[in-house]
Formats: C-alpha cells, structure tokens, sequence
C-alpha cells in the first residue's frame, strides 16, 4: 500500500505515537465489548432469579415453578443473611445416628446405653458449576468422643442422594475419605444403584452392590509421640485417607468409626473424626487431634462434599439423530456427553466458548486474549480474538508464528537499531513525563488528606478549590500585603472578588485541627465578619479564600496620605459594628472564637463603609499551643500587656487589642509600638490629670457638639486598656455603650436638622 506524501513528511516519533494510541483506543474499546457481553450473559431461564445469598444458581438448577429441571429443584432459606440455599430433590438428605457407649470395668468391651436418629436435614450448596457437571454442598462430619474413661458418643453420618433416577451422584473421584484421631479406623459403607455397580464389585472382588472403604490412623497414646503426626500429611500417623472406588456411581453412603480404643488421654484429646470431603481441601493439622468436637467447631456447617450431576432421563443421542424434546443442551456451540457414572449425559461448552449450555445462546465465545496461560501467544505476536478461537500474527516487521513462538525479524539490524533508539528516546520521555504527573498528582492527594480533606468534604459551607484554579490569581502583580496568616492576593474567583491568603508553609495545623477550625469559620455568618468562601487543601500549606472588600482596611483609611474624610458618625458606626462583630465571636458562636490580632489593618470596609473583622481565629489556626502559646501572635503595638507576660490568650486580650482602636479612631493617630506605646500613655495620662482628652483629639472631629461623645468613647477605651484585667469590660458591655452613643448621636443630629 502507497503511503500519502503527507504521511512520510512526519516525524517518526509522531507516527509511533499516533500508532500506539490508535492501538490502545481500539483495545479498550473490544475490552468494554467484551466487559458488556460479560455482564449481559444469562444464567438461567428468562424472568427466573439466579442467585441465593452468594450463590449462583444456573439453569437446569432453579428456585421457582418452571425455573428448572425435574430433580434440580432448590429451595432458598431466607431467614439467614446472606440467605442459604439447599438441594430440595425428594430423598436427597443426610442424618446422624448418635450411640452412647459404656465400657464395663476393667474390660476393653463397650455396651450401648441409648441411641438415637436426629432429624433428616437437607443438604446446603455451597456452588455450582455447570461447566464442570458438579455441586459443591456441606457434610456432616462423623466423630467418637470419650466424656470420660468409660463413656463415649459415637455420631454417625449417612447420606442419601436420592432414589434411582436422582440426577446426583457422590463424585469418586474429587472426593475422599479422611480420618483424624490417635487411634481410629472410619469406614465407610457405599451403596451402589448403577449398571456399572456389578462390574465395579466383582473387579474389587465383592459379592454385593455395597462396598466397604476405610483407612486406618495409628499412634501410641502418649505424648512423646505426637512428633509422628506431621502437619499436611494423612499417611496414618494422626490423620489417614483412602481414595473412593472408581467407575461406580455412589448415590447414598454410611461413614463411622469402628476402632477406637478407650481413651486413657481424654482429658487433652478426647476424640476422633470421619469424613467424606474434597480432595484438595482438608489440611492435617496436630491440633485438630485436641480438645472436644474441635473439628466440628471449625466447621459448624460442614466440609464440602462434591456432587456429580447429570441428565438422567435421557441420553446423548447418536450422529445424524435428532434429539429428543427433552434434550436438555439447548445452547448452540455446545454438545452432549456421557456421565462419568455412566448414569444420563451431561452438556459441555465447545471450546473456546464458556456459558451455561442449558440455556439458549449460553455458550458464548471466550477472549484467549485474557487468558494467555492457556492459550499461548508471544511477545512478539499480537493476540488477536476470534469467534471459537484466536489467532496470534507476528507484529508488524516480522514473519512467522506468535503462537509457536517462531516470530523472526524482516528488517535489517541497522533499520532497527535506529528505529528501537528513536522510539526508546521518546518513551523514556513520555515515561518520564507520566512519573512526573503521578508523583504531583500523590503528593497533592497527601497534601489534601493531610489538610483535613476528608473532614472538609463533609462540610456544607466550605467550597474546595483546585490548586490549578488559583494560579492565576497567586501573582506578585495581585499581591496586596501580609499579615498574621501570610500573604495576600486580591483576583477573580467564580466571578467573585476575592481575596487569597497563602499562608507560611509549616505554620498551619495539620489535619483535623485545621480542617474543624475552617468548617467553624465557614459557619460564621455575620454582617460584621469577612465571610471564608472556601480553601484550596492540594499544597503544602493550604490557602484561605475570603470574600474581597473594596475600601480596604481601617488602617489604611485612618492613616494614608490622603486623608479620606472621616466624620464622627461613620467613626462610631464603625467602632460600635466592629464591637458587635467581636461580640458575636466571643459569646454567639458554637465555639468561642478569640481573635488574637485585633487592629485596624484587620478591620476592612466595603463600599458604605461597614466595618467587617478579618482574619479571626488566626490564633487557633496557627500550629502552636491553642491558649499557652510559645510565642506572640498578633501585632505588639494593639497587644494585651498581660498576655505578653502569661501568654494567656483570653477574650480580655481583644478587649485591650480594641481599646487601641478606638483611640486610633479619635485621634487619627497610629499607635506604635516603637514609640514606647505613647498614644496609649497620652490618653492614660490625660485620663488620669483631667478625666479628659480633648487635645488628642482629631481636629476634624473635634468639634464642641461631639466632645461630650468624644470623651465618652475615650472613656471606653481607657477602661479596655485597664492592665487589671478584672476591671476591664467585657466585649458586650463595650459593644452596648457604643451602640447607646452611636443612636443617642444619630437622634441628637436628626434634631438638629432643618426641617
């Protein structure tokens, strides 16, 4: 085939990538094809349920009128959870005989005290495979145990299958019998209905339909020598096994045990045990040999029993014959077999196919490709599935076999050395670039589990913003300033003005702490707070995501060069809001909530000048001790004296903190710490000569209509800045007064409006 000019025009590492992806896309589409026939395969009849509990239930077997076969009947125990199910055949059952024994004094002979049949029980599945023409179901297990030195009970199983068109059989060649004990001998008596019972007697040399198979388990009663028994073996050293006669179809048997001595050590090790079980599933352990009933006890429901089942009303009908209307492999790409009893047929998937025979369009094809153990394929092939098979070319640039494995070069060595170096260039570096996606993408998942993410999820007012969503906006070009918590940026978030707190790496809680701290925050919602819009958890240190406010901050106003007027009544409101702000904090939330920093760069302003708290609960999101803290946090020159000395921090720590601001507010002056905190020793001074401030006031307010409201609030202020912190106000009784002056002002100036 001619390749366009276009198409030799490209790189050659562009080419292979575009090969590779064509070749992945077209696998995961056949995948999700082959997923969908998956799911959508049938295993019973149509409208009829197909599962008890955990188990699968497949036609002929069925739970309903009309859901299955005659003889496959199964009844579903829905007072179990998860529900149980059982073979509900007439005649199919197990019992247990119990004897007790007594052996007379001095005498190795046993006479019977009583004996009694339990009840019949149903036998329960465990699964089915139609596939292999088997069941699995629990059996009782056979036991003598010694009460004492004289007593023993003696439990006796026996099984029956039904009668003699039963489609079930004892499978005799998945099965076994097992005994376990110090000195025991189980035997176990099989009764034979088949044409193959009279050959299979007279070839073992019997003279009935009934033969006897027992195995024997031989060890002194003693305990030196327990080291003969061996973990995992039956070879009659404390556990024995004997194979079931082959070529016989086994529809009921009797296991028991017939030699067991008295037992001189009862006490540690009073009992023996019988079963017929799986070949492949009981391990002989020396424990097994102590204690009473332990073996039971392990397994309260039984051991698994495996169960041949057939057609038994019919058989495979001859080449070129029409099958019967009851011929039970309906499924095309399947066929009719011969029991292993000899007792019916059984219906088999052809190969290459897997279902449910019994059923129309069961058996449906199998992909080789999945299941590269059995059906081969090199790695220099490509497995290719087909309907009833698979084929497996050689790839591209070579010739042979994939299948035989004889898949050989076509190129010259130089070709691919060239094409192998290129293609190996370009898969390191799509390589490299995946590792480098994964590693970022585990470590931001580490750094959102270790943010608190899984607690955070829960949250109903916290949004969770990507790490990518927020680059943008974490520029220097939208950087506005730092504080307490970190950095911050103003940007455009979900068409919002927000503003981005980064915060300094290691200095956040971890974990639950921090996430329980921002889902408290988030629930904060007050006229006089900056509202937390959400985080971003995929950094190291997570970012807080605020709502932005336009006029800025407290400090800004008061202090920048331009001097934006200020009157009294906007000072007050904004004093008395911020007050109500803190209250709401301290006293109104379902944690209390202490601020730590109060100051007027973390009072910001929206348009009208409604103050609104920032950056609360600093205190409690910074990773240090949440009250005893091990260093200072916050701005010294707002700072409580007292907690500088204790590093207590209390909610008379904001009270001081906010008698600073009102004096900031009245007098337009910044309080520094620098300066030895002279605005607040002015104000305490005056205080102290005159119980008066005016000089400090700002002139722009100091006019002589507002100076009775002046030293009101100076008043106010000087009490917060008390170094008792007994004597200090609460932040209600501070929010309370500044409400009373902010309305009496209000009202006082209506009055004095020209009507």
């Amino acid at each position: 085939m001619t390749m366009p000019s276009e198409f030799h025009s490209q790189p050659l590492s562009t080419i292979l990538l575009l090969l590779v992806l064509l070749s992945t896309a077209s696998h995961m589409i056949l995948e999700a094809v082959a997923s969908e026939q998956d799911e959508q395969q049938p295993i019973t009849l149509p409208g009829c349920p197909d599962k008890c509990g955990n188990i699968s239930i497949p036609y002929p077997f069925g739970m309903k009128p009309g859901c299955f076969r005659e003889g496959f009947q199964v009844t579903c125990n829905d007072s179990f959870y998860p529900h149980r199910a059982y073979l509900a055949y007439d005649g199919v059952f197990q019992r247990i005989n119990e004897i007790y024994f007594r052996a007379q004094k001095g005498l190795c002979q046993r006479n019977r005290v009583w004996n009694r049949t339990r009840e019949d029980t149903a036998l329960e599945l465990i699964d089915i495979s139609v596939a292999k023409g088997e069941a699995r179901a629990y059996a009782a297990i056979s036991s003598r145990c010694s009460a004492n030195h004289t007593d023993s009970l003696s439990k006796s199983l026996r099984m029956r299958l039904g009668e003699k068109m039963s489609p079930f059989v004892v499978s005799v060649t998945r099965n076994v019998l097992i005994g376990v004990g110090w000195r025991v001998q189980p035997k176990m008596n099989s009764y034979l209905w088949s044409a193959l019972a009279s050959d299979a007697v007279s070839a073992h040399g019997y003279s009935s339909n009934e033969l006897t198979i027992s195995c024997l388990s031989y060890l002194m009663r003693m305990p030196q020598f327990l080291k003969f028994a061996t973990n995992g073996s039956c070879s009659g050293r404390g556990c024995c096994r004997a194979a079931l006669p082959e070529a016989v179809a086994l529809t009921r048997f009797a296991l028991w045990i017939s030699f067991d001595e008295p037992n001189t050590l009862f006490v540690t090790n009073p009992c023996s045990y019988a079963m017929v079980v799986e070949s492949t599933w009981y391990n002989f352990t020396t424990p097994d040999m102590y204690g009473y009933e332990e073996i039971p006890k392990k397994f309260p429901r039984g051991v698994p029993l495996v169960i041949d089942f057939s057609i038994r009303n019919g058989s495979c009908p001859e080449k070129g014959q029409h099958p019967p209307p009851d011929y039970a492999c309906v499924s095309g790409n399947s066929s009719c077999s011969n029991a292993t009893s000899g007792l019916g047929y059984v219906c088999k998937c052809w190969d290459h196919y897997d279902g449910n025979p019994y059923i129309a369009n069961g058996c449906q094809d199998i992909d080789e490709c999945k299941l590269r153990d059995l059906y081969p394929c090199s790695s220099d092939g490509i497995c290719k599935n087909t309907l009833g098979g698979y084929a497996c070319p050689c790839k591209s640039g070579m010739k042979g076999d994939g299948v035989k494995g004889t898949c050989t070069h076509i190129f010259p060595q130089a070709a691919r050395t060239i094409l192998g170096a290129t293609s190996g260039i370009f898969l390191v570096a799509v390589l490299s670039f995946l590792i480098f996606l994964r590693k970022e993408k585990r470590k931001m998942k580490e750094f959102y589990e270790k943010n608190g993410g899984r607690t955070l999820e829960k949250a109903k007012f916290i949004k969770l913003f990507e790490k990518e969503k927020l680059k943008s906006i974490l520029k220097s070009s939208n950087f506005i300033g730092k504080g307490g918590f970190g950095e911050v940026y103003k940007g455009l978030l979900d068409n919002e003005q927000v503003a981005v707190k980064k915060p300094i790496t290691g200095s956040v809680l971890e974990n639950e702490q921090f996430a329980n701290e921002v889902i408290i925050q988030s629930q904060i919602i007050h006229k006089n707070i900056v509202r937390l819009v959400g985080c971003c958890l995929e950094v190291d240190a997570p970012i807080l995501v605020y709502e932005f406010l336009c006029n800025g901050s407290l400090d800004d106003i008061l202090h920048d060069s331009r001097k934006v007027p200020l009157n009294l009544g906007v000072r007050l409101s904004i004093a008395a809001e911020s007050a109500d702000g803190l209250v709401y904090m301290h006293s109104k939330t379902s944690t209390k909530i202490l601020h730590g920093d109060v100051k007027p760069a973390n009072i910001l302003l929206d348009d009208k000048f409604v103050p609104k708290i920032s950056d609360f609960g600093i205190s409690r999101l910074i990773a240090r001790d949440i009250q005893h803290t091990g260093s200072i946090i916050g701005d010294m020159s707002y700072m409580d004296p007292i907690y500088l000395q204790t590093g207590l921090l209390t909610e008379k720590s904001d009270v001081y903190s906010f008698g600073v601001v009102i004096l900031e507010l009245i007098s337009r002056k910044k309080a520094t710490h620098s300066d030895g905190g002279s605005l607040v020793n002015n104000f305490l001074e005056a205080y102290k000569k005159e119980k008066k401030a005016t000089p400090l006031f700002d002139e722009e307010i100091a006019v002589t209509e507002d100076l009775e409201i002046l030293d009101s609030l100076a008043c106010i202020a000087v009490e917060c800045l008390n170094l008792d912190v007994d004597q200090r106000p609460w932040m209600t009784d501070v929010a309370e007064r500044l409400i009373i002056l902010d309305r009496s002002r209000k009202s006082q100036f209506t009055l004095h409006v020209p009507v």
